[in-house]
């Protein structure tokens, strides 16, 4: 007997996500699946998120978000739910892999901000996420540079409205509808950037990072990297800028030859006060005729 297959609700709701994301690139292409409608992201670039909303964090204590926005550092916040069969696992697993392929370590160089969306989960579970997050990241030192929190529907709905992450929950299959996107936030509270999908490039991070730090972080190197390259929203990841690139190298050619001009005329003036302190001393006498005197 031929078994029917089945298919899991939320296995369903993802594959109507990712329909929606690609119809969504294009203009126009507009049959929104009943499971996504009211899901969206509207960007508010430029605009400072409430540093004043209280969660709790995997510790059990009672904090405000400005604790860990505190100006020295920029922050990547992610708003998941932890018990997700689907969507929010996947976007934590490929973090963690684009984080393992950096540099740069959470807690030295940014923060990571993983706030839950679902009010009905405990600080217990979102301790247990991080346990886990941690080992497979593989930096335990991380542990003060990626904080977990939980909260009440008042203070995470007032947290998503800031950064425009619409969402909404599926009473009949008890999952939360949401589009994968981490925001970038600057030391100042500020958000920098979005960065969309469920893959982390690691050279996008940095960047973006970078971007969003403010002359913070980075050495002047990655600045001059920074500098090179330029976010393009069609293609939601940055890319090389030829006339910057051109503009940067006219640049360290002309600071190269004015260098090379200012060490020849220092030799130079250098040369010429020891001809001149040596004509002032007079002509010196020969050994031979030194001698007969």
């Amino acid at each position: 007997m031929k078994r029917q297959a089945t298919h899991h609700p939320a296995l369903r709701l993802l594959t109507a996500l990712a329909l929606f994301t690609s119809l969504a690139t294009l203009h126009g292409a507009e049959p929104v699946p009943p499971e996504m409608r009211g899901v969206d992201i509207v960007e508010h670039l430029g605009e400072k998120i409430p540093l004043d909303v209280r969660l709790t964090n995997e510790q059990g204590e009672s904090v405000e978000l400005g604790q860990y926005i505190t100006g020295d550092k920029p922050v990547m916040l992610m708003l998941v739910y932890y018990s997700c069969p689907t969507l929010c696992n996947t976007m934590l697993n490929e973090l963690t892999h684009g984080l393992k392929a950096m540099q740069w370590t959470a807690g030295e160089n940014f923060e990571i901000l993983t706030v839950s969306i679902d009010p009905t989960e405990t600080a217990e579970l979102a301790a247990a996420k991080k346990a886990n997050y941690l080992r497979e990241y593989g930096r335990p030192e991380a542990a003060r540079g990626w904080h977990w929190f939980v909260g009440d529907k008042a203070n995470i709905d007032r947290l998503a409205e800031a950064v425009g992450f619409k969402y909404k929950y599926d009473p009949v299959q008890r999952i939360y509808a949401h589009p994968p996107a981490t925001y970038v936030i600057s030391p100042a509270g500020v958000i920098s950037r979005y960065l969309y999908g469920i893959s982390y490039d690691p050279k996008t991070m940095k960047l973006a990072l970078l971007e969003a730090g403010e002359g913070k972080i980075g050495s002047t190197l990655d600045r001059l990297i920074l500098f090179c390259y330029h976010y393009d929203p069609s293609t939601r990841g940055y890319t090389l800028m030829a006339l910057r690139i051109m503009r940067l190298g006219g640049g360290l050619t002309a600071v190269a030859l004015f260098g090379m001009i200012g060490t020849y005329l220092w030799l130079e003036r250098r040369r010429r006060r020891r001809m001149d302190e040596a004509s002032a001393a007079g002509p010196l006498e020969e050994p031979a005729a030194a001698a007969g005197k």
